[in-house]
C-alpha cells in the first residue's frame, strides 16, 4: 500500500506544480493583441453630369424672361424660349448682323392686344411694345392658319432677317427675308414687309372689336412704324410665333 500512496502523492505534487504554468500560458495567450480591422475608404462621389447645351440655353432664356418681366407684358414664355433658341443659333451661324435687338410677334394672342415685342438684348429691356396685324385669311381675332403661298393672304410663321427700309404705297416700310425653307422663304416674292397702317392700334380698336388684317404683312400702327423700323432694320432677327405643332416640328432652326 505504501508504494501506491507514494505514487499518488508524486502525481499530485506534479499536477500542483505544473498548474500555474498552464494557467500562465493561457493568460499570456489571451493578452495577445487582436489583428487591426481595416475600414475600407468611402466610395468616391458620383460625377455630376454637365447640363446639356439645350438645358443651358433654356435656363438663360428663362432668366432673361423673368428679369425683363416679359410675362407682365403678356409675352408667352414658350414664344420667348423658341425665339431665343433660334436667335442664338442664327448668331452663331453669322446670319444675324444686328444682334443687339430681337423682335417677336406673338400670334398666340388676340389681335386686340399689343403682341409685338422689340427687345433690347444688350441692355436687357423691352424697347418697344405695340400692336401687329396678321393676314386676313389667317383668322379673325386670333390667327389660326398660316401659309407660305403667294396670294394666300395668310401670315407665315418662323424666323426672318430684316433688311433695308424703303418708301412704298404704305409709306415707310421695311423689307424682311424669311429664312425657313418651305415655311416663310417666299416672303420676298409675296412682298411681305413691315409697314404702318391705320387699321392697327388703339385708335382703330376704339370703334372696332378687333384689329384690321393685312395681306400677310406684320403691319403695325402708323404712328409707331418709324420707331419700329428704325429700331430693327439692317439685319436683326424677327420671330413670328404661334404654338402650331406643324411649324414647331418642321422648323429646321428649332430642331436642327
Amino acid at each position: 500500500m505504501k508504494p501506491f500512496a507514494s505514487i499518488s502523492f508524486g502525481v499530485l505534487l506534479l499536477l500542483f506544480t505544473g498548474w500555474p504554468v498552464l494557467i500562465s500560458g493561457t493568460r499570456q495567450q489571451a493578452r495577445q493583441p487582436e489583428p487591426a480591422v481595416t475600414t475600407p475608404p468611402p466610395p468616391a462621389p458620383a460625377a455630376v453630369a454637365a447640363p446639356s447645351p439645350d438645358a443651358v440655353l433654356e435656363q438663360e432664356a428663362y432668366a432673361l424672361y423673368d428679369s425683363m418681366q416679359l410675362r407682365r407684358a403678356g409675352l408667352s414664355k414658350k414664344a420667348f424660349l423658341y425665339a431665343w433658341k433660334g436667335y442664338t443659333k442664327l448668331i452663331k451661324k453669322g446670319i444675324v448682323r444686328k444682334d443687339e435687338v430681337l423682335s417677336i410677334c406673338d400670334f398666340s394672342q388676340s389681335s386686340r392686344k399689343k403682341r409685338m415685342y422689340i427687345i433690347d438684348v444688350a441692355n436687357k429691356k423691352l424697347l418697344l411694345h405695340t400692336w401687329v396685324a396678321h393676314g386676313r385669311n389667317s383668322g379673325g381675332e386670333y390667327a389660326r392658319s398660316f401659309s407660305n403661298k403667294p396670294e394666300s393672304h395668310k401670315s407665315s410663321l418662323g424666323f426672318y432677317i430684316t433688311r433695308q427700309e424703303y418708301y412704298g404705297e404704305n409709306g415707310l416700310s421695311l423689307k424682311i427675308d424669311g429664312i425657313e425653307q418651305g415655311i416663310n422663304d417666299k416672303a420676298r416674292a409675296r412682298n411681305i414687309v413691315i409697314h404702318g397702317s391705320p387699321y392697327v392700334g388703339a385708335g382703330y380698336l376704339k370703334s372696332n372689336r378687333v384689329s384690321g388684317r393685312s395681306f400677310g404683312c406684320p403691319a403695325v400702327p402708323a404712328k409707331d412704324s418709324q420707331k419700329v423700323i428704325q429700331a430693327i432694320k439692317g439685319g436683326s432677327c424677327l420671330f413670328i410665333y404661334h404654338p402650331s405643332e406643324t411649324y414647331l416640328t418642321k422648323s429646321s432652326i428649332l430642331n436642327g
